[in-house]
């Protein structure tokens, strides 16, 4: 693997001197941990506001005059800003200052938060989920620069990466929490407005709390890279989002141009920055086989997880029957364990190393998602026996990969290039999470209709199987779905054991950047 930048003398990692040279010379920042209540802060609300509006859709709509056709645009319109835009914002945090480029990002969130909180027609609000997606591809990559940054002893940044791995695995559950909490104690528009003075409070906190730091030297934006990327990046989001749209799918022709289209872009865009003097995303960030191999693996998790959120509540609403708050607290256990998980992992770290951890982990997620595809319908069904040891040992097993992940993602990786590196994995996270969902559902549709075709006989002859027969359907669908989830986790730990190489000597020494 490369070792470029893994290990620099005092004052030559930050040209400025006025991070990492410093830190070398007069010790650790003693407000680092409240720096770091206040990332994770930002962090959280990143990952929440991909969640905590789906529960509260049907009331939106309602109260809007929504459209079913149109509803997904609450969702969509987040989404396509976020992914789009990630590498562009995490090059502006490189250049503008990852502290200022997080201020920024905190108060426009809160803006557009409580716009759409008050949002009086669709076309507000779905303006305002986009605008809440733009300031949080700003945010992300400036947060986990600036967590990296701040963070220079290896014990103590495993715990910080432990304390970014827990949320962005369990942020997502978390959200599904509050989101039924919100909606049905006071109103959907809360699910938009509670960041707005969380937002306003962590931005006032950053101030004092967060050094400052940014690249030094040639700043030009590669503005024919962004709009590539930019564009590719939508266009690719957007058409694994119709394969996924009921009634769309794979073989529409939209979808097959948005696809066509992002493959262009996204090769142009490669292309363009090999050949660039001012790269967007320079290729040494993306070309280590550590980092590359870490990216990937974010990618195909991401997959995974994303779908085991929509299955499992599909099948707590749709099937055993829960409220969309109950669907919210049986998530918890999942939020818990990877809470702990990363704990516990974190202190691991810098004796092991990561790849052990990941390994493992990924093993632990594998046998996790498999255990899903117990799941039964009616009389047969139990959280207890069939979702919880399922769920508590997905949980463990992905804090065993989050943390580790984050840390060789950005392992070695210049100081001027630390925000987009940071883009890179949120992007791939991102992408993984479209991709994961568009190619699960299909599959999960398949399953559904197979079933009701190999079953079409004793349908019409047996009154008493047609009565639950969409039920065993959707399970079998779940079950399908489930496995395919388990495919792709399997996928992630060949990619851990044939490229993630990096042992605990290789993870950032006191005084260098890895970004």
């Amino acid at each position: 693997m490369s070792t470029e930048g893994l290990v620099s003398p005092p004052g030559s990692a930050l040209p400025d001197e006025s991070a990492s040279a410093r830190t070398a010379v007069d010790g650790p920042d003693p407000k680092r941990w409240l720096a770091l209540a206040v990332i994770a802060v930002a962090q959280l609300m990143i990952i929440l506001d991909a969640s905590i509006v789906n529960i509260a859709l049907p009331d939106a709509a309602a109260d809007l005059g929504i459209t079913a056709a149109n509803l997904q645009w609450v969702v969509t319109a987040y989404t396509l800003a976020f992914g789009g835009l990630l590498l562009l914002g995490g090059r502006i945090a490189d250049f503008m200052g990852r502290k200022r480029a997080f201020i920024i990002a905190l108060i426009g969130f809160a803006i557009a938060s409580g716009l759409g909180g008050i949002a009086p027609n669709e076309g507000l609000l779905y303006a305002a989920r986009a605008g809440q997606g733009a300031f949080a591809a700003l945010m992300a990559p400036a947060a986990l620069s600036i967590l990296t940054i701040t963070f220079t002893d290896p014990r103590e940044r495993a715990r910080a990466f432990g304390v970014f791995g827990a949320i962005s695995g369990g942020g997502a559950a978390i959200g599904l929490i509050l989101g039924g909490v919100l909606t049905e104690y006071a109103s959907w528009r809360w699910t938009l407005g509670v960041n707005v003075p969380i937002a306003l409070a962590a931005a006032a906190a950053a101030i004092p709390l967060v050094k400052e730091s940014r690249a030094e030297g040639d700043r030009h934006f590669d503005i024919p890279g962004v709009l590539l990327s930019a564009l590719g990046l939508v266009a690719l989001v957007y058409g694994f989002t119709k394969a996924a749209e009921e009634g769309v799918g794979w073989g529409d022709p939209l979808t097959i141009t948005l696809l066509v289209v992002a493959v262009v872009l996204l090769a142009a865009f490669v292309v363009w920055e090999t050949r660039t003097a001012h790269p967007l995303l320079p290729t040494r960030v993306i070309l280590d086989r550590v980092r590359g191999g870490s990216y990937l693996l974010f990618l195909l998790v991401g997959a995974g997880l994303f779908a085991m959120f929509l299955f499992l509540t599909l099948y707590f609403q749709d099937t055993l029957g829960y409220t969309p708050l109950e669907a919210g607290w049986a998530f918890l256990p999942f939020s818990g364990g990877i809470i702990l998980g990363a704990g516990v992992v974190s202190q691991i770290l810098p004796r092991v190393g990561p790849r052990p951890l990941m390994l493992v982990g990924l093993v632990m997620a594998v046998v996790g998602m498999f255990s899903l595809t117990r799941i039964e319908a009616g009389d047969d069904s139990s959280y207890v026996t069939q979702v919880l040891p399922a769920m508590l040992l997905l949980s463990l097993g992905l804090a065993a990969v989050f943390v580790p992940t984050a840390s060789t993602s950005l392992v070695g990786v210049e100081a001027r290039d630390s925000g987009v590196a940071s883009a890179v994995l949120n992007t791939a996270q991102q992408v993984g999470g479209s991709l994961g969902l568009a190619i699960l559902t299909t599959i999960f549709s398949s399953s559904v209709t197979g079933w009701f075709e190999d079953n079409g006989a004793r349908l019409a002859t047996d009154p008493a199987f047609a009565a639950t027969a969409e039920d065993q359907a959707f399970v079998s669908g779940y079950h399908t779905a489930f496995l395919a989830a388990a495919g792709i986790l399997a996928v992630a730990l060949v990619v851990a054991f044939a490229l993630v190489n990096a042992k605990k000597e290789d993870l950032p020494a006191e005084g260098a950047i890895a970004a």
